[in-house]
């Protein structure tokens, strides 16, 4: 069974800084481009970052970009994303996700697998 679990979410104050985790079980991530996604009460679900494979190569949105950075750790089987200089338009329910192949990382449609998500509240 399959499961990505996020933790590390919380309130914090503007400026501040949260460290999340996706903790992977069920499957290598070696075999999976990871990414961080978002959404916001009432609004779309967002990319925030990915990573490929190896986690050479990474890709930001344009709202976290200077700010956000994702890594892994594939002996680890753990993906981290590392936010600084929060914002309370930061504001959302981070969710992990798993993507095989070749598909978008940036788009949420075709990603394998999705963990439950964990609140991120920013307050001004």
């Amino acid at each position: 069974q399959v499961q990505l679990v996020e933790s590390g979410g919380g309130l914090v104050q503007a400026g501040g800084s949260l460290r999340l985790s996706c903790a992977v079980t069920g499957l290598n991530i070696r075999n999976y481009r990871m990414a961080w996604f978002r959404q916001a009460s009432g609004k779309e679900r967002e990319f925030a970052a990915g990573v490929e494979w190896s986690g050479t190569y990474k890709y930001y949105g344009d709202s976290v970009k200077g700010r956000f950075i994702i890594s892994r750790d594939n002996a680890k089987n753990l993906v981290v994303l590392q936010m600084n200089s929060l914002k309370p338009e930061d504001t959302a329910i981070y969710y992990c996700g798993a993507l095989s192949g070749y598909g978008n990382i940036k788009s949420m449609s075709g990603y394998d697998y999705w963990g439950q998500g964990t609140q991120v509240t920013v307050s001004s």
